[in-house]
């Protein structure tokens, strides 16, 4: 199976990587976008590679690495009728919600931020620079993801 990247988007105040390193896993729910759904339940495979993006953060930018550890999971949040996620038209039989584990693999010792992405030339087509593109989870193609890691691995 063809390895995939992803950039997955969470607001620290909600779930951060220092939740996700004390969780080690956790499901990605509560997504109510359908092409970021149609991503979890068709495209993700585990051990895909994730940048994992804080947004609305003090500092903007991918935090750490995570890994899918199992795609196409039912969100359970949908059934749940006190959740900010409850959907009545969803039926367990019929679920139309669907998520994915992330594992977590790192945290970095610092945020690469999206000011310093926007001005990285090689990472110029990155989706997240994309002006309108508010998608929490994205694809990354294999260059960007190599590039970041290997930028990251030159500061630290």
């Amino acid at each position: 199976m063809l390895q995939k990247y992803w950039l997955m988007k969470s607001e620290p105040s909600v779930y951060s990587i220092d939740q996700l390193k004390k969780d080690k896993k956790t499901l990605w729910e509560g997504v109510r976008n359908y092409q970021a759904r149609n991503f979890m339940m068709n495209d993700m495979n585990p051990n895909d590679q994730v940048l994992f993006y804080h947004s609305s953060a003090e500092v903007t930018g991918i935090a750490g690495l995570a890994k899918i550890s199992k795609a196409n999971q039912v969100d359970p949040t949908q059934f749940q009728s006190k959740s900010e996620y409850f959907d009545s038209k969803s039926k367990k039989e019929k679920p139309i919600w669907f998520c994915a584990e992330v594992e977590f693999v790192e945290k970095f010792t610092e945020v690469i931020s999206l000011a310093e992405i926007k001005k990285t030339s090689q990472l110029k087509d990155m989706l997240v620079l994309k002006r309108g593109q508010r998608l929490s989870i994205q694809p990354v193609i294999k260059e960007h993801f190599e590039f970041i890691l290997k930028k990251l691995a030159k500061r630290n």
